[in-house]
């Protein structure tokens, strides 16, 4: 499908035959890339971002699996020149963009264009925390003294102080709070390593450098530090590139709304207790108001309920012993606060602490009070109770980010490039231009080169019970056996919840051996996500059992990976309160919310899951969805017709057929 409003190839200028003639075969991209082919869409995106660019315009940019859209940004961007900022969904791929893609388009166009890759500042080792942390020697446990050792002696090495360098300490061991800083505890320019700051150091490289590569958290941070009158985190900059643009409502949503958690008031507790042990010491009864602050947070998550949950702030409210919780944890950093605020002046630290109590308070104050009417701005806001295992956190979350981020798009003059393999709803970008202010934005979708015609198979089982059955899970399981027999393991099972995740790990570790898959059965959360990954495409014959982290971001290409099984259609839960509040808010408009909202929500969420299975011209595979709304409901077809065109049965002989298994009528004969 070609783009609207592109220029036609027939009218195109220098820059988009320059752009053209990089994808050419015997190219720069095809000298420099063993078997490397050039594809039709590939070079048509390339030439949409390339007019974009030198018109500062804005793209949405629809690419199918196999497009190969990376490239397709990266060769405009490098030959256009100028600053460009390229952000993506994940540090994974930061880390591919920066490593891998970006040096080869450079090495292939000879393009001296400099290149830098910046994260968050949790990513880098703090000298000043690390300092503090080794002399105060009050660490969690055994393991952090281990690590703190190790680290010690790497900060003596590093020159960028990424602790990704440091493969000895674990990604989540509990010393990396300890000794990294956060924009709360930041001394900035005050701290005595301002000068040797890894932090600074990373941001002046990023300054210096023609692309420079960010994830979208660290990005909507920049943006946000502008809006209040900050100095800017990224540079100034020509070109935005968003790759997996797809997630930008929900990240935006996260970072133009405001969030209060139990980690956070953990951590100002922590450090206020030690504040008032160190630098306090001569104030008797400071040690007692700082340390009342942790069992006050625990009280308050206790009071939250037993079972995770998401609640209306005023239903959280109502809850018994919530609202006076609440209360006892808001004059205890009140009085922390009060009482730090008047020794601010003797230390850098006691003045952060000071103003991250007082930040809390106001924040905790005005989630419990503030009116849901808009805003000074028009903005309709929900706040809300997000309760987790081990934690809490208080949302206020505004219901729309379009006009909120299209201030960010008119604040300057430069180009957009939003760009995703899943976008739109059967060629219609409206529900994601809507959402984020991108109503004149230019679009076009390009779709996959890949046969899915040949190369894969959706099936549809018979007789499945309602998905909100209790009986549904098993009855999925059942179905899912005679294809996971069929094609020898080999297997993503995708699920929309945990229970029914931890409901098919207790069928399948009795019931794969049973069938005849000898391979390893792979559970989320049994191992990180980047282990899990290598172990499924090193066996060969895994199953995997994954819910939501393994739905988009995940590329198993070749046999290692031949079945995608979708328990539901990923309808967003109804109880979540801010989808509660969108749905109202849309009906109150005269809108219908399943079809302007829910629905499109789940095409592309289904997009993102059934994308897993086919990533190479040489793969094939079954994507099982086992969900009969999908057959059975009218709006079942806008759903699969959203879905590559792959071919379709509700057969599982058909699914044996695919793979050259037998069917048992046959065998019987």
């Amino acid at each position: 499908m070609p783009p609207s409003a592109v220029p036609a190839n027939a009218d195109l200028p220098e820059n988009d035959a320059e752009v053209a003639a990089a994808f050419a075969a015997g190219g720069p991209l095809s000298r420099l890339l063993p078997g490397y082919r050039e594809r039709e869409q590939q070079v048509a995106m390339a030439q949409a971002v390339a007019h974009a660019i030198r018109t500062q315009g804005r793209l949405v940019a629809e690419a199918g699996t196999g497009t190969g859209k990376t490239f397709s940004y990266l060769v405009p961007a490098l030959l256009h020149g100028g600053k460009v900022i390229v952000s993506t969904g994940t540090k994974t791929l930061q880390d591919q963009l920066h490593e891998r893609d970006l040096p080869l388009v450079r090495d292939a166009l000879r393009s001296p264009v400099t290149i830098a890759l910046l994260k968050g500042r949790a990513n880098y080792l703090c000298l000043h925390h690390l300092e503090r942390t080794s002399r105060e020697g009050r660490l969690p446990s055994r393991d952090d003294a281990r690590h703190l050792v190790k680290i010690s002696s790497w900060a003596h090495a590093t020159t960028r102080g990424d602790r990704a360098e440091l493969g000895d300490v674990p990604e989540n061991a509990t010393i990396w709070p300890l000794v990294t800083s956060t924009r709360d505890n930041c001394l900035g320019s005050n701290c005595a390593h301002f000068r040797e700051c890894h932090v600074m150091l990373a941001r002046k490289e990023a300054l210096d450098a023609d692309i420079v590569v960010v994830n979208h958290h660290l990005f909507f941070a920049d943006v946000m530090l502008r809006d209040e009158g900050m100095a800017e985190l990224l540079p100034a900059c020509n070109t935005v590139i968003l790759d997996e643009a797809h997630q930008l409502p929900d990240t935006a949503t996260t970072f133009f709304g405001e969030q209060t958690t139990a980690g956070q008031l953990a951590e100002l507790a922590r450090d206020a207790e030690v504040a008032a042990r160190t630098s306090l010491s001569d104030v008797p009864d400071l040690p007692d108001a700082a340390s009342e602050i942790a069992p006050a947070i625990r009280r308050l998550r206790l009071a939250a309920g037993e079972l995770p949950a998401k609640l209306p702030r005023d239903v959280a409210l109502a809850r018994e012993g919530f609202a006076p919780a609440l209360d006892e944890l808001a004059a205890a950093i009140d009085r922390v606060s009060t009482e730090l605020s008047h020794f601010a002046e003797r230390s850098e630290d006691l003045a952060s602490v000071a103003s991250r109590a007082h930040d809390a308070s106001r924040r905790i104050a005005k989630w419990r009070d503030a009116a849901d009417a808009p805003d000074e701005d028009g903005e309709r806001w929900i706040r809300w109770l997000d309760v987790t295992p081990g934690g809490f956190q208080m949302h206020a979350s505004p219901l729309s980010v379009a006009n909120l981020f299209r201030r960010q798009l008119d604040a300057t003059a430069r180009a957009w490039i939003f760009t995703s393999a899943t976008l739109a709803v059967g060629g219609d970008f409206s529900h994601y231009t809507h959402a984020l202010g991108l109503d004149d934005a230019t679009t076009g979708a390009w779709e996959s080169p890949f046969d899915y015609g040949e190369q894969a198979l959706l099936y549809v089982p018979k007789g499945l019970p309602e998905p909100n059955s209790s009986a549904h899970t098993d009855a999925v399981i059942d179905a899912a056996l005679p294809v996971l027999a069929a094609s020898r393991g080999r297997a993503f099972l995708l699920f929309t919840t945990l229970r029914a995740l931890a409901q098919a790990r207790e069928r399948l570790v009795d019931e794969l051996p049973a069938i005849g898959v000898d391979g390893p059965l792979l559970v989320q959360g049994e191992g990180s996500k980047t282990e899990l990954l290598e172990r499924f495409r090193r066996a060969g014959n895994a199953v995997l059992l994954g819910s939501a982290s393994f739905w988009e971001g995940v590329d198993v290409a070749g046999d290692a990976l031949s079945v995608v099984v979708i328990d539901k259609l990923p309808f967003a839960p109804p109880d979540d309160p801010l989808l509660a509040a969108r749905l109202k808010q849309l009906k109150d408009d005269g809108g219908n919310p399943f079809r302007d909202w829910q629905l499109p929500q789940a095409a592309i969420a289904l997009k993102q899951g059934a994308g897993r299975l086919i990533r190479d011209v040489t793969d094939r595979g079954v994507l099982m969805i086992g969900d009969p709304r999908l057959v059975d409901k009218p709006y079942g077809k806008t759903l699969w017709r959203s879905l590559p065109p792959m071919k379709r049965t509700r057969e599982v002989d058909d699914v044996r057929a695919f793979f050259g298994v037998r069917s048992q009528e046959t065998e019987d004969r």
